[in-house]
């Protein structure tokens, strides 16, 4: 796996010069940039973690329904928790080896190819200002058309590629029409394409560009393949989008391994010129640091929202529910497929209830909630983006029912967190169903993967054993792992194996058919949220 410094750097001689000084020291760099909270963990070459570091993202919202990110102050942010993860280590920059960087998904902006300025400010995955944009388009002659013309396209020439387009429904979280919402609202950004003077960024790309001082200006597989606006079959941005929005694929950054030797950081940054030897996506890196390298593998990460994916092997998986194929990571000739499918409410309506004094911190509710035979008949329903697939609501609303003069707060907040175990078992329920090869093992990591209670239903209702490491902030250490194998500072996968530790392992206590009438009602509060709304809430 290791790339050979003077032909990864192009002939640079002092750039590879640095890199293999990196090469041989003593600790790596993985780094997740995440919706709310950017982590840095240093870790050592037992996977150990060394140093720690994490600040808040502060998040934006100058209308009802906006969602941004400033990036210069994400930017300094970032900048700060490395510093002080190494710092907290007491080691030196020159003893990091490389840097390995995650970052969520479908969060974009645009900005200046000559001045490097943005034009506004990152639009989140969660903004919904496209919404009435979203509708339309789904509504219009053209798509009905698109699905027609590719529903008979597959059905003579078989190929997958039109299965996905007669299938193809935007929304909000989707990149392509929040991007045309921009052109159509920002004259600047529309004549800057074209002046062929607009770069397009999703975080990673950003954050490459900024480490590198505008020298670097590229994305990953994974992290593309997470935009909606990439062709999982020719692993390159979608020609067909392109011309459906108008938006041409140049303003797109170029593509590359995700193991890869991006470029060095300038040293005017760190202090030294480390290396950034991995881009990926938040949930590919989970993904990877759970060691679910072979087709069947899955991994549930639980944290703002629940998200299930499934090792597909070289193959792109084609939906009929909305799981969503995604390309995992790319290293050389390896290319490993996933499909995913995610509930958007999971540790943000705990975060939600807390806020609400329901209890005090996240920990007391595993003991609320085995405090209890059960809830009382009281149901909770997680919908505060919607509900997603099998459902696919966006206008389903967040409702208790069920509450009696007698109820407590103790039969909320069971409530809660039955609903993320029952959404749990939709979920997986969804990827065996759907996907064709056969699951082997369950891992589980994320801040709720924390809680007992979750963790035990989730096992009795699917009827698995879920395996949580010790590790539960698994993006860093996928980051950590990928960036680690591109400079050789571990070997191969099966060395990554070894250093993964379980902390607790979940079995079946109980059968599935113990929870029907509990899940049945559920099911019934779920079908009474449903069309809350005449149109998706801002």
């Amino acid at each position: 796996m290791r790339l050979d410094a003077a032909e990864a750097l192009e002939g640079d001689v002092a750039a590879a010069a640095a890199f293999s000084m990196a090469a041989s020291a003593k600790y790596m760099l993985g780094v997740d940039v995440g919706s709310t909270v950017i982590r840095c963990h240093v870790y050592d070459k037992a996977a150990a973690i060394k140093g720690v570091s994490a600040k808040q993202v502060e998040v934006l919202h100058p209308q009802p329904g906006w969602v941004e990110l400033d990036p210069e102050s994400l930017w300094t942010q970032f900048v700060d928790v490395v510093k002080e993860a190494v710092q907290a280590t007491g080691i030196k920059m020159n003893q990091i080896s490389a840097l390995g960087l995650a970052t969520h998904r479908a969060t974009f902006l645009t900005w200046n190819r000559e001045t490097g300025k943005p034009f506004h400010n990152f639009i989140s995955w969660q903004d919904r200002r496209a919404a009435d944009l979203v509708k339309s388009w789904n509504r219009s002659f053209l798509m009905k058309a698109v699905h027609g013309f590719s529903s008979l396209l597959h059905f003579f020439t078989r190929i997958e590629l039109f299965l996905i387009a007669s299938r193809l429904t935007f929304t909000t979280q989707h990149i392509p029409l929040r991007l045309a919402w921009v052109l159509q609202h920002m004259p600047e950004v529309e004549q800057a394409i074209k002046d062929d003077n607009c770069c397009f960024g999703t975080v990673d790309t950003w954050l490459l560009y900024k480490l590198t001082k505008g020298a670097v200006y590229a994305t990953d597989y994974s992290s593309a393949s997470s935009t909606a606006f990439f062709d999982p079959f020719k692993l390159q941005w979608s020609v067909i989008l392109g011309k459906l929005f108008s938006i041409p694929i140049s303003i797109f950054p170029p593509v590359k391994d995700t193991s890869h030797m991006f470029g060095l950081v300038d040293a005017e940054i760190f202090g030294e010129p480390i290396p950034v030897t991995a881009l990926v996506a938040d949930q590919q890196a989970a993904m990877f640091g759970e060691c679910c390298f072979n087709p069947g593998d899955v991994k549930v990460t639980m944290g703002t929202g629940s998200f299930w994916d499934i090792n597909t092997g070289s193959r792109v998986h084609v939906s009929k529910t909305g799981l969503y194929p995604l390309v995992g990571w790319k290293i050389g000739k390896e290319l490993t497929y996933l499909a995913e499918g995610n509930a958007s409410d999971t540790g943000n309506a705990i975060k939600w209830a807390q806020d609400l004094d329901l209890f005090t911190n996240a920990e007391e509710t595993s003991r609320m909630a085995y405090s209890l035979v059960n809830s009382g008949g009281v149901c909770f329903v997680p919908s505060f983006s919607g509900l997603q697939i099998p459902v696919n609501d966006p206008c389903a609303c967040t409702s208790f029912m069920g509450i009696t003069s007698s109820t407590t707060k103790n039969h909320l907040v069971r409530a809660m967190l039955e609903s993320i175990a029952f959404r749990n078992k939709q979920l997986y329920e969804t990827i065996t169903r759907e996907v064709d090869v056969p699951t082997t093992y369950i891992r589980a990591d994320g801040g709720v993967s924390k809680n007992s209670f979750v963790m035990q239903m989730t096992s009795d209702l699917i009827d698995k054993t879920i395996d949580k490491p010790v590790i539960t902030d698994m993006s860093c250490l996928g980051a950590a792992f990928l960036a680690g194998l591109a400079i050789g500072f571990w070997s191969d996968k099966e060395e990554l194996k070894k250093l993964r530790q379980t902390d607790v392992v979940f079995k079946p206590q109980k059968g599935p058919k113990e929870y029907e009438l509990a899940m049945n009602n559920w099911t019934k509060a779920v079908q009474r949220s449903l069309h809350w709304y005449s149109q998706i809430p801002q």
